[in-house]
């Protein structure tokens, strides 16, 4: 019996390689919808899993629909999935298009227009900070005039991802820089660089993120992950955790707001991973969500705390078939990212973890010589290492001690940035 083609847009990056790793040892031919540079830098594995592609325009939405269903179409393809944020609302239209299980394409784009999410929550009754839209320096004073919102305050673009381009602002002169940031904050295929800025009240607490898999409208939560952020007006994730143990109480007001968000942006097959904040009241605050699975390794972690094959349980979601999501082990797991003290070029490192017992996972990215950047995005991350184990005092303990050994020294960048290459394209270590 041939087994259903897998198709993937965007192959790129940990996420999406051990996604189509998984499904071609399942027997499944995989297919990869890209851009043509971006195959051009696929690596060799990557490129060995993959039965074919095909290069579009992702800057083009509506030919980037047509070409792409059509390629599925003539290559048998019964499943579309992407780990890539910037690609779920067309993963929603081409799933639609085949008529395979995906997401509502009539509601995907609240997952990735942070304007239309925020009115998506609004009307779902998701609580949720006070959000304003503003399109100019008339509508940003106004906004910042409203006590709704006071300082500090949050300025963010409206279709970034990774924390690009968000500031914390503490006042009216922090304002102006961070919505000007913003504004010229560009992500990938050119989304952002748009007039419009998103100023939203802070929401104090403790940080966490909900992994959930829904499969025909049933969600299932997968973990609790907290979160280690960077302070100051860049907010980068350094660490998470999972899983995280809250108060029954604390827990289902979290799932409650989760799963309101996850129906209002019309999440109905597929993986999501929704950002929340939890007062010192207890009550839940849901900042964003992603219709896709989580990046920064949080699938490894899952994979290794709780034993619950996640690739797995993406393809039979995908492909309409039950998704084996109840834990088999009860561990712990953490990452942590290295990121550099200071802008300019990497001179050295030296302490970075290898992979061993405890230690199933290590990623460095950047380049011995290349430039690398204060910490502004998550982007800006050199590398990452994951600790797993059996309690969890013992691998916070374990991750942040290696954390410590990592010694690297950054000089000044020369005048001349062109004559070294940044340090996040080059990957020298898996």
């Amino acid at each position: 019996m041939t087994l259903p083609g897998v198709l993937l847009l965007d192959a790129a990056g940990p996420e999406a390689g051990l996604l189509a790793t998984a499904a071609a040892a399942r027997g499944h031919q995989v297919h990869a919808a890209t851009t043509a540079a971006a195959y051009a830098g696929y690596g060799p594995e990557l490129k060995g899993l993959l039965a074919g592609h095909i290069a579009t325009d992702f800057t083009r939405p509506g030919k980037a629909l047509a070409e792409t269903a059509a390629y599925a179409r003539r290559h048998g393809v019964g499943a579309v999935l992407t780990v890539n944020e910037y690609l779920t609302e067309l993963a929603a239209h081409v799933c639609a298009e085949l008529e395979v299980p995906g997401n509502d394409p009539g509601r995907a784009r609240a997952a990735r227009d942070k304007a239309v999410m925020s009115e998506a929550f609004a009307a779902a009754g998701v609580r949720t900070p006070y959000t304003v839209l503003v399109r100019d320096d008339a509508g940003l004073w106004a906004a910042l005039a409203d006590p709704r919102l006071g300082f500090p305050c949050v300025l963010k673009p409206l279709s970034g991802a990774g924390s690009a381009g968000v500031t914390v602002a503490s006042g009216p002169a922090g304002a102006a820089e961070a919505a000007h940031v913003a504004r010229e904050t560009v992500g990938m295929y050119g989304s952002g660089g748009a007039p419009g800025v998103l100023v939203q009240a802070f929401a104090a607490g403790t940080e966490y993120s909900v992994e959930s898999l829904t499969q025909d409208g049933t969600t299932t939560h997968l973990a609790v992950t907290r979160k280690q952020v960077t302070g100051g007006t860049k907010r980068v994730e350094t660490g998470h955790s999972l899983p995280i143990c809250l108060p029954p109480a604390v827990v289902s007001a979290v799932y409650r707001e989760v799963e309101a968000a996850i129906r209002a942006a019309g999440i109905r097959h597929g993986a999501s991973h929704t950002e929340v904040i939890v007062g010192g009241d207890g009550r839940c605050t849901v900042i964003e969500i992603g219709a896709r699975l989580a990046a920064g390794h949080i699938g490894v972690l899952i994979q290794h705390a709780l034993g619950i094959d996640v690739w797995a349980a993406l393809l039979d979601v995908a492909l309409g078939r039950p998704a084996a999501l109840t834990p088999a082990a009860r561990g712990y797991a953490t990452v942590r990212f290295v990121i550099s003290p200071r802008a300019g070029r990497l001179v050295s490192l030296c302490g970075f973890p290898k992979t061993g017992p405890g230690v199933p996972f290590v990623r460095w990215r950047a380049a011995i010589g290349g430039l690398v950047h204060e910490p502004g995005a998550n982007g800006h991350r050199l590398g990452a290492f994951v600790v797993t184990g059996a309690e969890a005092a013992e691998v916070e303990e374990r991750a942040d001690t290696l954390l410590r050994r990592v010694r690297i020294h950054v000089e000044p960048a020369p005048e001349n940035p062109g004559q070294v290459r940044p340090a996040s394209t080059s990957d020298i270590a898996p």
